[in-house]
């Protein structure tokens, strides 16, 4: 049975002269799923979600919808609209008018654009606000107009850039899931683009890592927090620790690496590793320890106690290695808060071996 691809981007490029904003770009979208497009600032999000909206041309390559080339055509005439990072609204319309107004466009009639316009304002939760001016309206209620004057059009694909940037923390961890709650209730494919972690893990069925204009890898939130296949992956996601070594020579399922001021076993999972290659080796702060001397753990590290800092739910250590690398140990808080560390005291850190991951470089 093949795959319902609702989009599919083939071997998509976008060059400005000699600068490569995309780099032949590939991947699929199911019909139905929030598709996060995560990554760092500058990293050509925007630009392949602009792509797909048909917002700009691309130098090479293909978008197809439901297998259907529709690279040449316009915003208008690909089954997709917009939410941009700024809301956008007609400053002279009341909220209803600016909902309805591609319903206009349309010239649908009056009876039936009202009732969808009422529907979308209870989807929302902006009933009773329809005669509002966006001045009279808060940042959270300015982006669910947003929301839904592009949920009214019915879409097949809905694209949102960095919907939540201008929005403070509370407010943002509330729009995620009202997000979340929306998609699942319309049904369509949401395709987001944001550099906000958290905020990517909350709302996503899958996520797709950008950087450097290159599709570096993509997963579930859980695979791409707990399994990273790439290298840059681990050191963006999360609080990783990476590690960078020779490896040695692999022994049954674990490739033994030298750091250069220690020896450590690696699980190889599906890495294939020649003895003398660089590699690097990511562990999750949280899953790194400060080692007690009974302690039973293979990967032991000395190094030197630099501070603690206490985050409220979690206390960060951080320590230095001999080469100078700096390490952080988080774990959650507890007790009166007196650190049974000081500072420049020799420790040892260490980890259970499954808990790291191995990266060819």
């Amino acid at each position: 049975m093949q795959t319902d691809s609702g989009v599919e981007v083939v071997d998509l490029s976008k060059n400005y002269g000699s600068v490569a904003a995309l780099k032949s770009v590939s991947f699929k979208i199911s019909t139905g799923q929030y598709f996060v497009l995560l990554g760092p600032s500058g990293g050509g999000k925007t630009t392949l979600l602009r792509l797909i909206g048909g917002f700009m041309r691309p130098s090479s390559g293909k978008i197809l919808f439901r297998g259907q080339n529709l690279t040449s055509l316009p915003p208008n005439e690909r089954p997709t609209s917009m939410v941009f990072q700024s809301y956008a609204l007609f400053p002279h319309m009341t909220v209803e008018k600016n909902i309805s107004y591609g319903l206009k466009l349309r010239k649908l009639p009056k009876a039936e654009t009202a009732s969808k316009v009422g529907r979308v304002l209870e989807m929302v939760g902006l009933e009773g606000l329809n005669s509002r001016m966006p001045h009279e309206l808060s940042g959270g209620q300015q982006q669910r107009v947003q929301l839904a004057r592009s949920l009214v059009l019915e879409s097949d694909v809905l694209l949102l850039d960095e919907p939540l940037a201008s929005l403070d923390a509370k407010l943002r961890k509330e729009m995620c899931l009202e997000l979340k709650r929306l998609q699942e209730q319309v049904g369509i494919t949401f395709i987001h683009v944001t550099h906000n972690q958290e905020e990517a893990m909350t709302i996503a069925d899958r996520i797709a890592i950008i950087a450097g204009g290159e599709f570096i890898e993509e997963g579930s939130p859980r695979d791409i927090y707990e399994r990273p296949q790439k290298q840059f992956t681990a050191g963006f996601i999360g609080d990783n620790n990476i590690f960078v070594g020779t490896a040695m020579s692999q022994v049954g399922s674990d490739v033994k690496v030298n750091l250069g001021y220690a020896r450590i076993d690696v699980p190889a999972r599906d890495a294939i590793i020649t003895e003398g290659e660089e590699v690097s080796v990511s562990v999750r702060s949280e899953l790194l320890q400060l080692v007690d001397p009974g302690d039973d753990l293979v990967n032991r590290i000395p190094a030197t106690y630099v501070e603690e800092v206490y985050l409220g739910l979690t206390t960060s250590h951080l320590v230095r290695l001999s080469n100078g690398t700096e390490v952080v140990i988080r774990q959650v808080s507890e007790g009166e808060g007196f650190s049974q560390f000081s500072v420049n005291q020799e420790v040892e850190i260490g980890w259970q071996k499954d808990s790291a991951r191995l990266h060819p470089n």
